[in-house]
């Protein structure tokens, strides 16, 4: 259900901080991530209704000059051999899996046989010369339309350009071309008998963004203190162009929001000129150290999707909205949607972060139809990090319109 997704935007993570390194720094993170559900004809956590994989990554960074730097990251995945045990699944897609081999791995006819995969996912040069940054190759990316997903085990990233400038007072002006991702489609003639969450490629491979690779133009600006507005402007070449306005305002405790986005999809998807839009709107309160409340709506025209439609491959993908679902990524952009989320986080001091999150899609389209709680327990210990979840969902098209349920596994060594 969680799959390839459309978003282009902006860096964030190209402020000056990330380049105050004096020496080569290196860090990363070992990850093991659980998944069962009661969907289907299985049980809770019978082998067969279970993922897994664990992970691990390599960040490294330095100054190479006075104000040129560079860093790399390397990811490599592997089932550890639970799959010949406790789960017939695979957590990422990126594994190279055959079918055919014998093995009793997954569902398909034959077995499928899982391969270890490993790859670098960043390597990237940067400059910086009075308020301007420029930073190209390989990267993690976080823009409203276009940005790195961090909710698998794996994450997506893009061969990119991006140019960003701070001479404007209190604004931000970026500007990027990205040409490739690893999270952009399949390559289907090794993903055989594949019984993964579907989001990068497998093996990590890079393919063209979009069709032709894609051109942003955005802006960040917080002259008033606690309101952030940003604009944004994407040519997905041959694809689609799409505009993103949103404003937050953080003051005193009182949490507001809104959001709109629109596109005209062009030739390539065989809908040249259909539009389509959608807006949301959030309001919250936050009590520091306490507890933070926010309550969502959002509203897509009727035309096509704001995460745009099946004919483009980038359908079902997770989304900027403020309703976007905690899980099922995709439904709250369908055509014809409306969806609300209320989002509630606090925590017990040195014991327990808590979060219960609610999504609820309705429309015309009985298809689009979700809903979705979701309960999260967390702790750090030191440098692990740690969450139990649970969640509860029921959607039209999946499980034969039946309501289930899922528990999820994070673990998380940070070094």
């Amino acid at each position: 259900m969680k799959s390839i997704k459309m978003s282009l935007a902006a860096v964030m993570l190209l402020g000056a901080s990330a380049y105050a390194l004096e020496n080569t720094k290196i860090g990363g993170s070992a990850q093991l991530f659980y998944h069962s559900t009661d969907s289907g004809d299985v049980d809770m956590f019978d082998k067969d209704a279970s993922n897994a994989d664990a992970a691990l990554h390599v960040n490294v960074s330095a100054d190479l000059t006075s104000g040129i730097s560079a860093g790399a990251s390397y990811t490599a995945i592997s089932t550890l051999g639970l799959e010949n045990n406790l789960v017939s699944n695979t957590w990422s897609s990126a594994h190279k899996i055959k079918a055919g081999t014998g093995q009793t791995f997954g569902a398909a006819a034959g077995g499928v046989k899982v391969e270890n995969a490993s790859w670098f996912d960043e390597a990237w040069l940067a400059g910086t010369y009075a308020n301007t940054t420029a930073k190209i190759g390989r990267m993690q990316l976080d823009t409203p339309l276009a940005f790195s997903e961090m909710w698998s085990v794996d994450v997506n990233t893009f061969e990119a350009a991006v140019l960003l400038n701070q001479d404007i007072p209190s604004t931000t002006v970026v500007l990027a071309y990205v040409g490739n991702g690893n999270g952009t489609e399949f390559f289907g003639e090794d993903r055989a008998g594949a019984v993964g969450f579907g989001y990068v490629n497998h093996k990590g491979e890079f393919a063209t963004f979009g069709t032709d690779g894609a051109y942003a133009a955005g802006a960040i600006n917080n002259s008033f203190e606690p309101l952030t507005v940003q604009a944004w402007y994407y040519d997905v070449t041959r694809l689609v162009q799409a505009y993103w306005l949103q404003a937050d305002l953080s003051m005193q405790g009182v949490l507001l929001g809104a959001q709109y986005s629109a596109h005209e999809l062009d030739t390539k998807t065989g809908a040249k000129g259909t539009d389509s839009n959608v807006f949301a709107v959030m309001a919250g309160y936050e009590m520091a150290d306490v507890a933070t409340l926010k309550v969502a709506y959002s509203s897509v025209a009727e035309d096509f999707a704001a995460g745009f439609n099946t004919a483009t491959n980038m359908a079902f993908a997770q989304s900027k909205l403020y309703t976007e679902a905690w899980w099922n990524y995709g439904y709250i952009t369908r055509a014809d949607t409306s969806a609300m989320n209320v989002a509630l986080s606090g925590s017990v001091p040195e014991i327990v972060d808590l979060a219960a999150f609610y999504t609820a899609t309705s429309s015309d389209v009985d298809a689009n139809e979700m809903t979705e709680l979701t309960v999260t327990a967390s702790r750090s210990f030191g440098p692990l990090d740690t969450s139990l979840v649970w969640i509860m969902a029921d959607a039209e098209d999946q499980n034969d319109g039946d309501a289930y349920n899922i528990a999820q596994v994070y673990l998380t060594y940070n070094f």
